[in-house]
């Protein structure tokens, strides 16, 4: 299990930029057995954990107490601009309480009906909802697509070998990869081509329209006129 360092965060809410000019990312810990608690971790050690680990697996937070915590890194919000994070969410996590996760799919492998036919690889989910243990989450599951040879070749939930412990939160017959024969010059040429809307038609739509509208407003006025003769 990786482990990351937090000191305690004395700059709140504006303040925080000064922690992102001394190398730090501004963080927040809470969960299972703690208080919400205003923290600082080494902004170069998290960028190295969070690409081990990502979102799914276990890290040990050290405290300037000498306490530890397993923890997941439960949300990170990155600068749009340039791309680094500039908040992070530690969740403290309890051990023997399962959990749920979405698990990145990684596709593994090359598939014949693409490699060979010139197939399009069609990538329908790309990450898979489970539940289970802290200690039983994976940090990504592969999907290995060199099964697909021929055309319309499915691989679903269900053909994917999931981890000891790992219990599916989807319907198992749902597909998550599939091949699609390439389409034709004429099939990519007619979905560029704009819908042809005849000017006769329109014409024809508005003058329906504006019968409707002298008909519902004679409707009205016919009732009108018989509530005012009772």
């Amino acid at each position: 299990m990786l482990e990351l360092v937090a000191k305690t965060r004395l700059e709140l809410g504006k303040k925080a930029k000064h922690i992102r000019n001394r190398g730090s990312i501004p963080a927040v810990l809470y969960g299972y057995g703690v208080e919400p608690k205003s923290v600082e971790v080494d902004s170069r050690v998290f960028e190295k954990v969070w690409k081990a680990v990502g979102e799914t697996s276990l890290v040990s937070l050290s405290l300037e107490d000498g306490s530890q915590k397993t923890v997941l890194i439960q949300d990170v919000s990155r600068d749009v601009l340039r791309d680094f994070p500039i908040h992070v969410d530690f969740y403290a996590v309890r051990m023997d309480r399962e959990l749920e996760a979405d698990i990145p799919l990684v596709f593994t492998g090359e598939a014949e009906a693409v490699k060979s036919l010139g197939g399009v690889l069609v990538k329908v989910i790309h990450e898979l909802p489970i539940r289970a243990l802290p200690k039983d989450l994976p940090h990504e599951i592969a999907v290995d697509i060199s099964v697909l040879h021929a055309f319309e070749d499915q691989i679903f939930v269900k053909d994917i070998p999931l981890p000891e412990g790992v219990e599916l939160r989807i319907e198992p017959d749902q597909v998550i990869v599939l091949v699609e024969a390439p389409r034709s010059e004429e099939e990519l040429a007619a979905m560029e081509q704009p819908a042809e809307v005849s000017l006769e038609n329109i014409e024809l739509a508005g003058k329906k329209e504006k019968e409707t509208e002298e008909e519902s407003s004679e409707e009205i006025s016919t009732t009108a006129e018989n509530k005012e003769k009772k």
